[in-house]
C-alpha cells in the first residue's frame, strides 16, 4: 500500500455543493480511489482559504459540523450539512509538533467547517466517517512560508493523516458578479487559461523558485487573485509533498469562465494517484 499523498483541490463558489459540474464527479472518484489504492486516513488535516487566524490555530473539537460562511445564495444551499468526527488527539500532537519548530501556534476544542471544506469533503467522503482536523493559517506569509509549513506536516502521511490544502487554482470574484454572473459553463477567459497553464508547467519542471515567486512572474497574476488566500493553502499541500516530486494536476476544470477548479496531488505517491485515477 502507499503513503497517502497530500492534495489541493479548488472549491470555487459555494454553488459547487449544489451545481457540480465535471468537480463532483470527480472528487467522487478521487475518495473511491483513495479507497481502492490506499490506507484509509486515520484523519485529514484541513487548509482551507475560508478559516485563516493572525497565528496558527487547531480547531480541536470533538465533533464539527458544516458552517454555512457565505450570503445570498439559495436556501436549499443552507440546507446542506456534513458532520464528521474531530480529531482532538491529532490536534495536540500537531500543536507539538508546530510549537517545536518555534510556530505560535494555538489549539481551540471549538470547531466547525467552512465551505471549502465540506463542499467537497461531502463529494469525497459522503459518509462523514473519517475524523477532520481545520488549522486556521495566516494569510499574509508568502509561499515559501506556506510551503515550509507544509514541510513541518509532511510526515503525518507516514501516521495516516491525509493533508488537504482547499482553495481555487485562480479566484477572482469580481469577474463573476460584475455585470450579473455569468453561466457556469461559460468558455475560460485568456488570463484564467494562461494562468493555470503557467502553474501547471512550472510544476512540472519543479521551479520552486518560479512557484514562490508567481505573483511577480505568472501571467495575469494579480487579475487571477487580486488577494491570494486562494492559492496560498495549494502550497501548505505541496510543502506536505516536498520538493523532489513534481506536482501533479489530477483534475482541470473552470466554472464562470474565471473560477479555475484544479486538483494537484503532491509527493512520491501523486503520480501513481494521477495514473490511477485515469484508469
Amino acid at each position: 500500500m502507499n503513503t497517502l499523498p497530500s492534495i489541493f483541490l479548488s472549491h470555487g463558489s459555494p454553488m459547487m455543493a449544489l451545481e457540480p459540474g465535471t468537480t463532483g464527479p470527480f472528487l467522487q472518484r478521487l475518495g473511491a480511489t483513495l479507497d481502492a489504492h490506499y490506507p484509509r486516513p486515520k484523519a485529514i488535516l484541513a487548509v482551507s482559504a475560508h478559516s485563516v487566524a493572525r497565528e496558527p490555530v487547531l480547531l480541536g473539537a470533538a465533533t464539527h459540523q458544516a458552517v454555512h460562511d457565505f450570503g445570498g445564495f439559495p436556501d436549499a444551499l443552507y440546507q446542506l450539512q456534513y458532520s464528521p468526527p474531530g480529531a482532538p488527539e491529532l490536534a495536540t500532537q500537531v500543536e507539538a509538533r508546530l510549537r517545536a519548530a518555534g510556530l505560535p501556534v494555538h489549539l481551540s476544542d471549538e470547531g466547525g467547517l467552512d465551505h471549502g471544506i465540506w463542499s467537497m469533503l461531502r463529494f469525497m467522503r459522503p459518509q462523514a466517517d473519517i475524523p477532520v482536523l481545520p488549522l486556521a493559517w495566516v494569510p499574509n506569509l508568502p509561499p515559501a512560508q506556506q510551503f515550509a509549513l507544509g514541510e513541518l506536516l509532511a510526515s503525518l502521511a507516514d501516521d495516516g493523516v491525509l493533508v488537504m490544502g482547499t482553495g481555487s487554482i485562480t479566484h477572482n470574484l469580481r469577474r463573476v458578479v460584475s455585470g450579473g454572473r455569468p453561466a457556469v459553463d461559460a468558455v475560460e477567459v485568456a488570463e484564467s487559461a494562461g494562468f493555470r497553464r503557467w502553474m501547471l508547467e512550472r510544476s512540472a519542471a519543479r521551479d520552486w523558485d518560479a512557484l514562490f515567486d508567481y505573483r511577480r512572474q505568472a501571467p495575469a497574476a494579480v487579475d487571477m487573485h487580486p488577494t491570494d488566500e486562494h492559492l496560498l493553502p495549494w502550497y501548505v499541500a505541496a510543502g506536505a509533498g516536498g520538493r523532489m516530486h513534481a506536482p501533479q494536476r489530477l483534475h482541470d476544470a473552470v466554472t464562470y469562465g474565471c473560477l479555475g477548479m484544479d486538483a494537484y496531488a503532491f509527493g512520491p505517491a501523486a503520480a501513481t494517484l494521477k495514473q490511477q485515477l485515469a484508469a
